[in-house]
């Protein structure tokens, strides 16, 4: 039985994985790797996370450099970018998909490494993780998954609100 949906059966792939509650309805975790639906979850958590703060943040602070195409609503900002701006933005997401994954960066060939896990992208200057218990880093990467989630979520709404209302968030 599902810890989150009591009705649905515990999928048996995802148990013993840091923040599962058994909640997998459509099945994929029986259809695809774990660990790069794992992967999947942490990359859209973090970048929500930052598009959250950015959503926001854009309202009421530009760049001096941008100040001419300042947009109320954050819907608006990839017209005012233009083009270009969203390349780079794509461009610069393909090469850091390429850098953290040596090159394997299909489905297939991700995981290629049996050692690689799910999220650790090798970056950790200050040496901040080394200093953690296993029982500390397990807690830090429960607080990512759920901050992540939150984000994932508050993004589409964010973005949604200013779809239907026509206005800025705030």
């Amino acid at each position: 039985m599902s810890k989150s949906l009591p009705f649905l059966t515990n999928p048996s792939n995802t148990d013993g994985l840091i923040g599962s509650v058994g909640f997998d309805p459509l099945g994929f975790s029986d259809t695809w790797d774990i660990k790069w639906l794992q992967e999947a979850e942490i990359k859209h958590g973090r970048v929500s996370m930052l598009a959250t703060v950015g959503f926001l943040a854009s309202q009421f602070y530009n760049f001096p450099m941008f100040a001419s195409m300042h947009v109320d609503d954050s819907n608006l900002a990839p017209t005012a970018i233009g083009m270009s701006g969203m390349m780079q933005i794509i461009i610069f997401a393909g090469v850091e998909e390429w850098r953290t994954n040596n090159g394997n960066i299909t489905m297939e060939t991700m995981f290629s490494d049996p050692n690689r896990v799910p999220g650790e992208i090798g970056f950790d200057p200050q040496g901040y993780m080394k200093k953690k218990s296993e029982e500390d880093m397990n807690k830090l990467k429960l607080q990512e998954l759920k901050n992540g989630r939150l984000a994932m979520l508050a993004i589409g709404g964010m973005i949604h609100h200013n779809f239907v209302t026509g206005e800025p968030l705030l």
